[in-house]
């Protein structure tokens, strides 16, 4: 087996082991399993474990309110009703978001308003959204993805001018530091996912936000009905609790890492990491749950994004097609498209890769080998 063919050609991949797995293999998550087994607070309604949790995101986000839920998803959905949106209110999101988002405010029976993002980073660019205010606007969901970092000074400024509430959604950055406060507190309400790939994983599960007690006492009224109607159970709570002791130290390391791959990549033309023009370290940290780049098959003799990352996978490294935008998945008659043609983000979803986060916990060796591997498709990519 040549280590120089591809490896989707049957070629030795440069990372034969594959991308690492997730969740980690973690010594205190598994004793706390064992714990929870041995004292049956796993299946308890009101077990020691929610409450532990709740106390623990608490004081990791300067004290704010906290409410757990089922997922990041609904998550966006408590949100958006504690900031009082109705059916037939406008919210105001990126044409390239997670999917999840536009699907919740269709859910509540509102409209989502769709502008373009910035060129640099993909992520929504706070200079159009003046443009997709009406007397029908009710709030903006921002969302920090893959490595962006939204100009939240600049959103809120907006937000206050015209009365608008400000959903953050934090899924993609948990714990990152954004313009003096903590991701997910930089708006009025901020949600958190623990899905089973996300920084913090439980599986599933979800978590609601707020320095703002009149946001966080709509959140509950609407999620208890007689008991939870979005639960987070015993067991997810406590695998979470260890995780949340290690995400500022698993964050720096990520950080680190990211700024190897950078340098690793430098000299690689036709795969460029996202850029937060303007925002410096010192103002925010981007957070890793994905690293995004954008791709240019011209630099890979004309090799399809999609094709690209295929052969990325079959050397070992987990670079994936990112979302697809919105406005280009859902009927013209779901939304409001604000802008002619939304040139950067149908820029976004032609070109966006990300790099799943695992590999951000490994060595200088496992970062120094998607270096190769992208050296490889790119020398075999006329095969």
């Amino acid at each position: 087996m040549s280590s120089s063919q591809l490896a989707i050609n049957g070629g030795q991949p440069v990372r034969p082991q594959g991308p690492p797995d997730w969740p980690p293999d973690d010594g205190e998550v598994r004793e706390a399993l064992i714990q929870a087994a041995n004292d049956r607070s796993w299946g308890k309604y009101h077990g020691p474990h929610c409450g532990r949790l709740i106390d623990q995101l608490s004081a990791y986000h300067e004290g704010a309110h906290c409410v757990l839920c089922s997922s990041g998803t609904a998550a966006v959905e408590l949100a958006l009703r504690a900031l009082k949106v109705q059916p037939g209110d406008e919210v105001i999101l990126a044409a390239y978001d997670f999917k999840g988002n536009f699907q919740d405010v269709l859910a509540i029976g509102a409209v989502p308003a769709l502008v373009d993002v910035r060129a640099d980073n993909w992520n929504i660019d706070a200079d159009e959204i003046p443009a997709a205010i009406t007397d029908k606007t009710k709030a903006i969901i921002v969302s920090h993805l893959h490595g962006g970092v939204v100009d939240m000074p600049s959103v809120m400024q907006i937000a206050r001018d015209h009365g608008l509430g400000v959903l953050e959604d934090a899924c993609q950055v948990t714990g990152s530091q954004m313009f003096g406060t903590i991701a997910g507190l930089a708006g009025h309400v901020g949600v958190l996912s623990f899905g089973g790939s996300k920084l913090l994983s439980a599986g599933r599960g979800g978590a609601v936000i707020s320095k703002h007690d009149d946001v966080i006492q709509r959140v509950r009224l609407y999620q208890q009905r007689g008991n939870d109607a979005y639960p987070m159970s015993e067991l997810q709570a406590l695998v979470l609790s260890p995780q949340v002791d290690r995400l500022e130290e698993r964050n720096q390391r990520r950080l680190q890492n990211v700024g190897l791959l950078k340098e690793a990549l430098a000299k690689e033309v036709g795969l460029t990491m996202f850029e937060n023009t303007g925002i410096t370290s010192d103002l925010a940290q981007p957070g890793y749950y994905k690293v995004g780049f954008r791709y240019d098959p011209s630099a890979f003799n004309d090799l399809t994004r999609d094709n690209f990352s295929t052969a990325m996978r079959a050397e070992g490294i987990a670079l994936d097609p990112g979302f697809r935008s919105l406005h280009r998945i859902h009927s013209k008659r779901r939304f409001l498209a604000i802008g002619s043609s939304l040139p950067h983000a149908n820029d976004a979803d032609d070109d966006v890769l990300t790099l799943h986060h695992p590999v951000l916990l490994q060595n200088q060796d496992s970062i120094n080998e998607i270096a190769r591997a992208v050296s490889k498709v790119r020398k075999h990519s006329f095969e």
